[in-house]
């Protein structure tokens, strides 16, 4: 009877310190590779942390930009809780977002499907669609005001030419937030193409030549297989959507400039009259952070409730 003898272990070597050449060349790689990176981070770091930083001390005082400042603590905070015309701002800007992200939304969905099929020139047609994105916001607000001029603007024109009655359009305080979401949505519709677009190019075609074959129509197809695909992409263009929403500004000052009558007055519109307009940089600062802390909120509901129904896009 043999008796197998177990197979021998492999006799280790010590490892052996790094030499000092190694730790050299190890530190000069690693010092260059942050002689790279450092200038952006500081560029970075300077334009976002500490500009955030100083708003929230900023927030804490009382301060017009020439005096020295005064500690106050909360009180700018609880000045905003009872200041009617802040509240009135949050309105206006709920409003906004109401009106503005599900129709961007649906709008990007629908052209977007629209324009993933190969027919003739069909680059030039979705260049056509991206080109509003990159306009300038000036340009807009300029568009804006020519088209929607109760006067002399293309839109009550069309509106004479039919026979129907002129509008008041950005002079209307029950019409100018509807025209302001009008034109972000001419403009921000882009943005939302181009996304579910790229969502609509990454689909399988497997599957949708299964669904095919299994003879289902192209609607059925959509809301099976198509709409549950694009779940992520939703959430991401929504939630990308709200908070560009909530930070309205360059389109109500070329326009309006919140007017009339405060109709179209937003949360950051509201805090950039306070703070440069009327040197209230606390109290404009108090309002900044109010809008923060709302958008991190809405932010935070909306990625938790879409992980709940398994749809995250993050």
């Amino acid at each position: 009877m043999t008796q197998t003898r177990p197979p021998e272990r492999a006799e280790q070597r010590p490892t052996e310190p790094p030499s000092p050449r190694r730790k050299r060349r190890r530190l000069g790689s690693d010092l260059a590779g942050w002689g790279f990176v450092l200038p952006a981070m500081v560029i970075v770091l300077g334009l976002s942390l500490f500009p955030a930083v100083w708003a929230l001390v900023l927030s804490l005082q009382d301060w017009n930009g020439f005096a020295t400042p005064e500690f106050i603590g909360t009180d700018n905070y609880s000045r905003l809780m009872s200041d009617s015309e802040f509240w009135d701002a949050v309105v206006h800007t709920g409003l906004y977002v109401a009106l503005f992200v599900p129709a961007s939304v649906l709008a990007g969905l629908f052209l977007a499907v629209a324009l993933n099929r190969k027919i003739r020139f069909i680059g030039l047609y979705r260049t056509a669609i991206f080109v509003p994105f990159v306009a300038s916001a000036a340009a807009t607000g300029i568009l804006a005001s020519y088209l929607f001029s109760p006067q002399y603007g293309l839109a009550n024109n069309v509106l004479r030419a039919v026979g129907a009655p002129p509008q008041g359009w950005l002079e209307d305080p029950s019409q100018a937030m509807v025209v302001v979401a009008i034109m972000s949505l001419w403009g921000q519709a882009a943005f939302t193409t181009v996304i579910y677009l790229a969502a609509l190019q990454d689909i399988s075609p497997d599957l949708l030549e299964a669904a095919r074959i299994d003879g289902a129509s192209r609607w059925q197809t959509f809301w099976r297989i198509v709409w549950p695909e694009l779940g992520p992409i939703t959430v991401f263009v929504t939630i990308w959507q709200t908070i560009g929403a909530l930070q309205l500004f360059d389109l109500v000052y070329t326009t309006t400039r919140g007017g009339p009558l405060d109709a179209t007055k937003t949360i950051v519109y509201f805090l950039w009259e306070k703070a440069f307009h009327s040197l209230e940089f606390g109290y404009g600062s108090a309002a900044a952070y109010v809008l923060f802390a709302v958008t991190v909120l809405i932010t935070a509901a909306m990625v938790i409730y879409t992980r709940r129904r398994n749809t995250e896009a993050f």
